[in-house]
C-alpha cells in the first residue's frame, strides 16, 4: 500500500488529521460547485470563448489561499493539497482512452507520426529557446540556476502535475524554488494557452479556418436524461471501476520500473524513482478499453462520463494547485518568469503558424491548436481549445492526438525525458543539454519536411 501511495505522490504522513478532513470536505465542495455551474448558461458561454470555470475556481483559491489577499484558506490545508495534482492528472490520463473506440490502424501512420513530430518539436525546442535564454540572457544578467533552462518545459508541457512532481526533484538536486517557479509557469501556461487559444479560435471562425460554436454540453444532458436515477448511479461506479483499472495497470508498471531500477541501480534508478504515474495510466486506459471491444462489453463505458469525470479531475487539478501559490517568491522573480514565458510562449506559436503547414497538409489549425493547449497548458487544455474549435470531432483530431499522446506522454509533458532534463543538467551541464535539444529539433523538422515532399496522403 506504502508503495502505490509513494507512487501516486500521496503522503499521509500529516500532522493534524483535523486539516486532512478539511481539506477533503473543501475540495468535495469544489468539485460538487464545478460540476453544477459548468452546466449554466453563463459558464458555457465563457467557454465558447474558450474561458473554463476552471480557472474561476482556480483565482478563488488563489485569493483564499495563504498568500493571497483573504487568506480564509490555512497553510496546512494547501500543504495537503500539493500533493493531489499527481493522482489527479492520473485520473485525467486514465480516462483518455476509456470513452472513445480505438481507431482503426488503416490510414492512420502517417497522420499519427506527424502529429508526433509536430508535438516534439514543441517539447524539444522549448527546452531549446529555455536553454538559450538561461545561458545568453538570464545567468549573465539575473544569476539564475542553470536548472531554469526546464521550466519552459515543465511548467508549459507538463503543467501543475508534473511541475509538482519535478518540485520534489528540484529540490533533492538543490534547486528549492524549483516547485513553487514551476508551478507559477504552470499557471502562465494555463492563462496563456486559455486566452490567447481562445483568440486564435475565435480569429479562426472569423476568416473561415474553423466552423461556428456548437453547444456540446446541451447534446449530454439530453442523453443522461434519458436514464433513470439509479441506471446513472450505476454508471457512475462502473466508469469509476474501469478508471480505477487503467490507474491499477499503470501502477503495475511503474512499480515493476522500479522494482528493476532497484536490481539495476545508476542512473536508471534515478530516473524510475521520481518517475510519475499518469503517463502509464494513459497506457492502462488503451489495455482496458482493447479488453472491451474485444470481449464486446463496450456499453459498460460511458463516453460522456469518461469526459466529465476528466474535466473536473483538470478543474480541481488547477484549483488546488494554485490555492498554494506562492505569491511572494513569484513577484520577487517576476522578470525570470516573464522572460522565460514569452520565450515559450513565442516558440509554442511560432509552431502554430510556421511548422504546421510543414508537418499537416490539411486540417492544420484543429491538428496544431490541440497541440498548442498541450503544449501551453497541458493535454486537457488542448483538449478543450479542440472541442471549442471542432465540437463534432469533423476531423477526427482527437482519436490521433489521443494515439500519439501513448507514445510521446511517457517522453515529455512529465515522462522521462522530463524526468532526465535536471540530471542531464547537473551531470553534463546547459550548454551540453542545449544542444542536445538543439539537434533533436534540427532533426525533427528534416524528418517532418521529408514526409511533407513525400507522396503520401493523410487518410480518416
Amino acid at each position: 500500500m506504502e508503495s502505490i501511495l509513494q507512487a501516486l505522490k500521496i503522503d499521509l504522513n500529516f500532522e493534524s488529521n483535523f486539516y486532512l478532513f478539511i481539506a477533503f470536505a473543501i475540495l468535495v465542495i469544489f468539485a460538487i460547485l464545478l460540476t453544477i455551474g459548468r452546466r449554466f448558461n453563463t459558464a458555457i458561454q465563457l467557454e465558447r470563448f474558450g474561458i473554463p470555470i476552471a480557472l474561476l475556481a482556480g483565482t478563488t483559491s488563489l485569493l483564499l489561499g495563504p498568500f493571497g489577499p483573504v487568506p480564509l484558506l490555512p497553510q496546512d490545508v494547501t500543504d495537503i493539497w500539493v500533493n493531489f495534482p499527481t493522482p489527479l492528472l492520473t485520473l485525467v490520463f486514465a480516462t483518455l482512452m476509456l470513452g472513445s473506440p480505438i481507431p482503426s490502424r488503416e490510414g492512420l501512420l502517417k497522420p499519427v507520426l506527424s502529429q508526433a513530430l509536430f508535438g516534439l518539436l514543441l517539447g524539444f525546442g522549448q527546452y531549446l529557446v529555455g536553454g538559450v535564454v538561461v545561458l545568453l540572457v538570464l545567468m549573465p544578467f539575473l544569476g539564475v540556476d542553470p536548472l531554469m533552462g526546464c521550466l519552459i518545459e515543465v511548467g508549459f508541457e507538463g503543467g501543475h502535475g508534473a511541475a509538482a512532481v519535478m518540485g520534489r526533484s528540484f529540490e533533492n538536486i538543490g534547486f528549492s524554488d524549483g516547485l513553487d517557479l514551476g508551478l507559477a509557469m504552470a499557471t502562465v501556461g494555463l492563462l496563456s494557452s486559455t486566452f490567447i487559444g481562445s483568440g486564435l479560435i475565435i480569429f479562426g471562425r472569423f476568416v473561415g479556418w474553423v466552423r461556428p460554436f456548437k453547444n456540446i454540453y446541451q447534446e449530454q444532458e439530453v442523453e443522461v436524461t434519458q436514464i433513470t436515477l439509479s441506471d446513472q448511479f450505476k454508471s457512475i461506479l462502473i466508469n469509476l471501476g474501469l478508471i480505477g483499472c487503467a490507474v491499477l495497470i499503470g501502477l503495475t508498471f511503474l512499480l515493476l520500473f522500479r522494482f528493476i531500477g532497484d536490481l539495476i541501480g545508476g542512473t536508471f534508478n534515478d530516473v524510475v524513482s521520481v518517475f510519475p504515474v499518469f503517463p502509464l495510466a494513459l497506457l492502462g486506459s488503451l489495455l482496458v478499453r482493447y479488453l472491451l471491444e474485444r470481449f464486446e462489453k463496450t456499453k459498460l463505458v460511458s463516453e460522456i462520463l469518461q469526459r466529465e469525470i476528466g474535466i473536473l479531475s483538470t478543474d480541481l487539478l488547477i484549483t488546488t494547485a494554485m490555492a498554494g501559490l506562492n505569491i511572494p517568491l513569484l513577484l520577487k522573480d517576476w522578470q525570470t518568469l516573464l522572460i522565460l514565458a514569452i520565450t515559450g510562449l513565442s516558440w509554442n506559436l511560432f509552431g502554430i503558424f510556421v511548422f504546421s503547414s510543414i508537418s499537416f497538409k490539411e486540417k492544420w489549425f484543429e491538428r496544431s491548436i490541440i497541440e498548442f493547449g498541450n503544449a501551453t497548458g497541458v493535454a486537457a487544455s488542448g483538449i478543450l481549445l479542440l472541442r471549442l474549435a471542432d465540437p463534432d470531432d469533423r476531423t477526427k483530431t482527437l482519436p490521433v492526438f489521443s494515439i500519439k499522446q501513448l507514445f510521446l506522454q511517457p517522453l515529455l509533458s512529465g515522462g522521462l525525458i522530463t524526468v532526465i532534463a535536471p540530471i542531464a543538467i547537473t551531470s553534463f551541464g546547459l550548454k551540453t543539454w542545449t544542444g542536445f535539444c538543439g539537434v533533436m529539433t534540427i532533426l525533427v523538422i528534416s524528418i517532418a519536411i521529408f514526409m511533407r515532399n513525400s507522396t503520401y496522403q493523410e487518410q480518416f
